[in-house]
């Protein structure tokens, strides 16, 4: 069975692949997911906004918790895609701090990942974020690797995995209640990016004595 649109005797129905019918949903989910957060994600909800029966949806993903799992695990992979990226970036870029940053800021705000790591956390599927396991793995040696290129010799190891926390935890944190606190605070859009990206030259080579207490 197809997932198709209801006619209403206006548009012609177009048959879609079952691959093209669950690619369709989940983007729905996914902006879902985004604009209501995890309650939003509804088969109800899902095939309300893409025109078709909750049939078809059952049909496709079996129930809701299937279709949420389904979604955790495209958003997961892209949100892999995502440090991948960087990764290539790290490599080949100068400049580091603010490339590295709006990868990782942007996958988190438009790209849903600070959503779906509440929800995962929420929900406690942990297992969802395996994926993105060797991702990190591959962007820590990034870093490293551009972090010793411009280090002195003999200086101490880049603290590169506290570096990757600190993003990573500013970007889930501006994802989700970055815009109230700016408004409170009055500070644009942007600043949260800023501010890293001024701290984080200072974490990656920072010198004293308590080396690895971050």
């Amino acid at each position: 069975m197809d997932i198709e649109a209801h006619s209403g005797g206006a548009k012609p129905r177009r048959r879609r692949s079952p691959d093209e019918a669950r690619a369709q949903a989940l983007d729905c989910a996914k902006r879902l997911l985004i604009h209501q957060g995890p309650t939003g994600v509804t088969l109800q909800a899902v095939a309300r906004e893409i025109g078709v029966t909750h049939g078809n949806l059952i049909h496709h993903f079996g129930s809701a918790a299937q279709l949420q799992s389904a979604l955790m695990g495209a958003m997961v992979r892209d949100l892999a895609k995502a440090l991948e990226a960087a990764v290539v970036h790290v490599r080949s870029d100068e400049s580091v701090p603010r490339t590295l940053i709006d990868i990782v800021f942007d996958a988190f705000d438009e790209g849903g990942a600070g959503q779906l790591a509440a929800w995962i956390a929420v929900s406690n599927r942990y297992e969802h974020l395996e994926p993105v396991r060797e991702a990190v793995g591959e962007l820590v040696a990034a870093l490293d690797e551009k972090m010793r290129d411009v280090q002195d010799d003999g200086g101490p190891p880049p603290r590169i995995p506290s570096a990757l926390l600190f993003i990573t935890l500013c970007a889930f944190g501006d994802a989700m209640i970055g815009g109230p606190l700016r408004d409170m605070l009055g500070r644009d859009r942007e600043s949260v990016r800023r501010l890293a990206a001024h701290l984080l030259p200072n974490l990656l080579l920072q010198i004293d004595n308590n080396v690895n207490s971050y």
